[in-house]
């Protein structure tokens, strides 16, 4: 997220209202115009440094002096403080959606999936198409966020691919790539062309560029479903031979 945003052309970070900033070994991210809620995060603490009152209190003033109204903070269960609920009630921090982390070594992961939709890698002229497509896909507006999602095609440690009709963009999907570790994220088809595997499609030509580039794990995440429900994300990641690793609680931040 650091890369996608901090890689936004100017008139989309200056619409967004973006600013991102490297703090403790995680990272803030700030889009204090952004309608959808969604691109204020805190993430990666835990590891550099522990998670202490100092440090929460430290990304909340960065999200302060941006004037956000809203962020979210993310942090792994295994690097969660004993005295976590007493931090996060102290300062107003909210429990909200619950996210399920998932990973497999690169060899478990089936690269293979069978659609009647063309996979292929995205290429420059078709880079503001499939962003359109994308966002379209994930419900997210155009504004601020298309030029964003199109700079992933020039981006060296992206990797978008998209799913084609004819001539036609039905969705897309994007691979990126951390040192050995490569994640799949923003996959999304329109709904005219589901149940015709491409998200199973997609994620599978993500893990062979993964493979191919010499990643030895493959990771993402999605929306843990509630009790009795079912996340067709998640199950097409299961099918792929990613496992659940955690489920982590996030937690909203709104001025007082």
């Amino acid at each position: 997220m650091y890369q996608l945003e901090a890689g936004a052309p100017d008139p989309d970070q200056e619409l967004l209202g973006i600013a991102v900033e490297r703090l403790a070994g995680g990272v803030v991210l700030s889009a204090h115009n952004d309608p959808t809620s969604y691109w204020s995060k805190a993430l990666g603490f835990g590891f550099g440094e522990p998670v202490t009152e100092g440090l929460i209190d430290r990304v909340l003033d960065v999200w302060r002096d941006q004037q956000n109204p809203i962020g979210v903070l993310q942090i792994a269960p295994e690097v969660t403080p004993h005295n976590w609920n007493q931090i996060r009630e102290s300062r107003g921090l909210q429990p909200a959606g619950r996210i399920a982390k998932m990973a497999a070594p690169i060899g478990d992961v089936v690269t293979t999936g069978v659609s009647d939709l063309r996979i292929a890698p995205v290429e420059r002229q078709d880079a503001e198409r499939w962003a359109r497509v994308v966002l379209d896909g994930l419900g997210m507006p155009h504004d601020g966020l298309g030029g964003m999602f199109a700079a992933m095609v020039s981006h060296p440690r992206f990797y978008p691919y998209a799913a084609w009709d004819g001539d036609t963009i039905a969705g897309g999907g994007t691979l990126f790539v951390h040192d050995d570790i490569g994640e799949i994220v923003a996959g999304a088809v329109l709904e005219p062309y589901r149940n015709r595997g491409a998200q199973t499609a997609l994620i599978g030509a993500r893990a062979a560029k993964a493979r191919a580039l010499g990643c030895r794990w493959l990771i993402g995440e999605t929306g843990q479903p509630a009790e009795g429900r079912s996340n067709s994300s998640m199950n097409n990641m299961i099918r792929a031979g990613l496992k659940p690793l955690y489920v982590r609680q996030n937690h909203t931040w709104r001025p007082a």
